[in-house]
């Protein structure tokens, strides 16, 4: 398999740390970050799909993490001290989607959802901001949806979670201002990874499904995992260096108004 060489880039220099990291999009960010020069922690619950990214990644490690266990989340970011030194950007990207009513989740799911989706980002970052404080400042990217801007039928755990991650991202950002700590996230719209694929297969008619929602994007197509890498790169660069609170939405065009295509 080729190795991504390290490079001088936007994040050369320093130490990222990107969670859910072992497919869809956080693994395309792990790549993208590794091409404009970070070292880049990949953390993932599944072991093996952590080292196979890692391995893909010149100066990269793998690092296995339950990000909705603060135990394990501790262990996790000691790790990426002790091999890096320290550490600069953290990407929230972990999350699932548990399809469903309000009236037909079960409890367990709803927490699931909520854990994975939200609680996690305020536990990695909790953990990793005295990490950055000792760096003079960093970036946080979370990975929020246009489902927390938008309401989806059938998807009440996940918007909710989702909805959570824009008004945590913007209170974060306020805490960490004076500090040199930016705090934004991504909304992507529907977007090609194996999460939107759980979610179309758990429709009735999952191919009707995926071609109304390749319709409802004004330019044509689902997201690209790439589409949504380059947008958390800009916002851990120094090209972002005067935004923060943002919630940066990439969906094609889906949230922008009624579309008649």
């Amino acid at each position: 398999m080729m190795r991504i060489m390290l490079e001088d880039g936007r994040l050369g220099g320093k130490v990222a740390l990107v969670t859910g990291a072992g497919s869809g999009i956080g693994q395309t960010a792990a790549r993208r970050f590794a091409e404009e020069g970070a070292r880049v922690a990949v953390a993932d619950w599944r072991r093996d799909t952590a080292r196979e990214t890692a391995g893909e990644l010149d100066g990269a490690m793998a690092v296995e993490v339950d990000v909705t266990s603060a135990a394990s989340v501790e262990a996790g970011l000691k790790q990426v001290v002790e091999a890096f030194g320290g550490l600069d950007v953290v990407v929230n990207n972990a999350g699932v989607t548990i399809v469903g009513a309000t009236h037909d989740l079960s409890e367990d799911d709803w927490d699931k959802e909520l854990d994975t989706n939200l609680k996690s980002i305020y536990l990695v970052s909790k953990a990793a901001w005295p990490m950055l404080l000792e760096r003079g400042g960093g970036a946080i990217v979370n990975t929020a949806s246009i489902a927390g801007l938008w309401a989806i039928p059938d998807d009440a755990a996940y918007c909710a979670s989702k909805a959570g991650v824009i008004m945590l991202t913007k209170c974060m950002a306020l805490d960490g201002a004076k500090a040199g700590i930016r705090v934004n996230c991504v909304c992507p719209g529907f977007t090609e990874t194996p999460m939107i694929e759980v979610y179309f297969n758990a429709q009735p008619d999952p191919a009707e499904s995926r071609r109304f929602a390749e319709r409802l994007h004004p330019l044509g197509r689902l997201g690209r995992p790439r589409d949504i890498a380059d947008a958390m790169l800009y916002l851990a660069s120094d090209d972002a260096a005067w935004v923060t609170g943002h919630a940066l939405v990439v969906d094609g065009g889906l949230t922008s108004g009624i579309w008649s295509g």
